[in-house]
């Protein structure tokens, strides 16, 4: 085992756990100030719940062999559960560090992905009806998708799809769960009627900063190692984030008249997404490419809700699952050989478009499944006095901003 891989590990662990607190100033700016803690603990919570199931099982099942229907892997086995077995080894994923830093490093992507849920359903739902969404879709959902690309199963051993650090099984998968949940959910009272404006854009930028911050570990710990593809991945990110910020600005103002601060951050945050998939693979023109398609299409993608009167909340589709989908496409298109070892072609963007069906649309399905079981199990919709009044007094008994005179 190598001590600098090592020290880098522990670092990216931090930074990824870090970007879930980011997320939820991130998304706590945009709602309206009655809600603001509901929506922190929405996100918070995750980090609880996640982790006592990934101990669990989930981490086994994951990881942890494969169990195959036919010729194909789609579940790990419960060999590892409780991590009884994990030791201080690497034997069990063959890295240069160890496998409890590898199992920790992996924890913290399946914690923030059903965050990013959150932002879809913002100022609705009834928090034990989202603990214990994030409990199954944990579980059900992101569990599977993970061994699928990443633990041994068929995305990413059969069908040959790449995703160097979570476009398929972080942002498409917690982009489609979005669309389904909402469906389900339906819109906040006044959705099209009525102005719903953010209530403090600069919690917004300060949590976009702690995302922006922490996706180079998201990104360069995806190497596994701290080496020349740690770098590129490093590099790769900050030119993907610029240019896409740079770019939804620039559309913003060719339609409004006006270039706006929460437009900057959602476009930074778009193109942190589309370069996630690829980071490992492409160089740095090709990440500005990804970027620049990221962040218009992010942009227009915003007029999807009001198309098809949906009400995403916080825009989770327009930046997560077509972000995600942008990514994981265009780096079929733009890998090369000296990055990553694959160069693009129409064959591995064919292998992409099948792992980009494949997980939106067992993510869209099961999540749909959940929710409506949870909806007729317990209800997971806020009472119309609740969602009125704000759901921090309703459902925590606190408030964000208590003026004394």
């Amino acid at each position: 085992m190598d001590s600098g891989d090592t020290a880098w590990m522990l670092t990216s662990c931090a930074l990824v756990l870090l970007m879930t607190p980011g997320l939820a100033f991130f998304y706590g700016g945009m709602v309206r100030a009655k809600n603001m803690l509901a929506m922190l603990m929405k996100n918070f919570v995750a980090m609880g719940i996640v982790t006592v199931l990934w101990v669990l099982v989930g981490a086994s099942l994951t990881f942890s062999g494969s169990t195959t229907l036919g010729d194909y892997g789609v579940l790990g086995d419960l060999d590892l559960w409780g991590l009884r077995n994990l030791g201080a080894s690497n034997t069990l994923f063959g890295l240069t560090f160890p496998d409890n830093v590898m199992i920790m490093f992996q924890l913290t992507f399946a914690i923030i992905t059903p965050a990013l849920i959150a932002g879809a359903i913002a100022e609705r739902m009834k928090f034990t009806a989202w603990a214990a969404f994030v409990a199954l879709w944990a579980l059900l959902v992101y569990v599977p998708v993970a061994h699928w690309v990443w633990g041994g199963g068929f995305v990413g051993e059969d069908i040959g799809a790449l995703d160097f650090a979570g476009g398929l099984v972080v942002h498409i998968n917690a982009g489609a769960a979005a669309l389904a949940l909402i469906l389900v959910l339906g819109p906040r009272i006044g959705f099209r009627k009525e102005a719903i404006r953010p209530h403090a854009l600069p919690f917004t930028v300060l949590g976009a900063g702690i995302l922006w911050f922490g996706w180079f570990g998201f990104n360069g710990g995806s190497a596994f190692a701290a080496d020349q593809a740690a770098g590129n991945a490093f590099l790769t990110t900050q030119v993907a984030a610029a240019t896409a910020a740079t770019a939804w600005i620039i559309a913003e103002a060719a339609t409004t008249g006006k270039p706006s601060t929460l437009g900057f951050v959602s476009g930074a945050v778009a193109g942190l997404v589309a370069i996630t998939p690829a980071a490992g693979f492409v160089g740095p023109l090709g990440a500005m490419a990804i970027g620049l398609v990221a962040g218009v299409v992010c942009y227009w993608a915003l007029r999807l809700k009001f198309m098809f009167n949906f009400d995403d909340s916080l825009d989770v589709v327009a930046v997560h699952l077509v972000g995600g989908i942008i990514g994981s496409l265009l780096l079929g298109v733009l890998a090369e050989e000296a990055y990553g070892g694959v160069a693009g072609s129409v064959d591995q963007l064919g292998r992409q478009a099948l792992s980009v069906v494949i997980a939106f649309a067992y993510s869209f399905g099961v999540t749909w499944v959940i929710a409506r079981v949870l909806d007729l199990a317990m209800g997971i919709r806020a009472s119309e006095v609740d969602e009125r009044n704000g759901l921090d007094l309703a459902l925590h008994e606190e408030q964000s901003y208590v003026l004394v005179d």
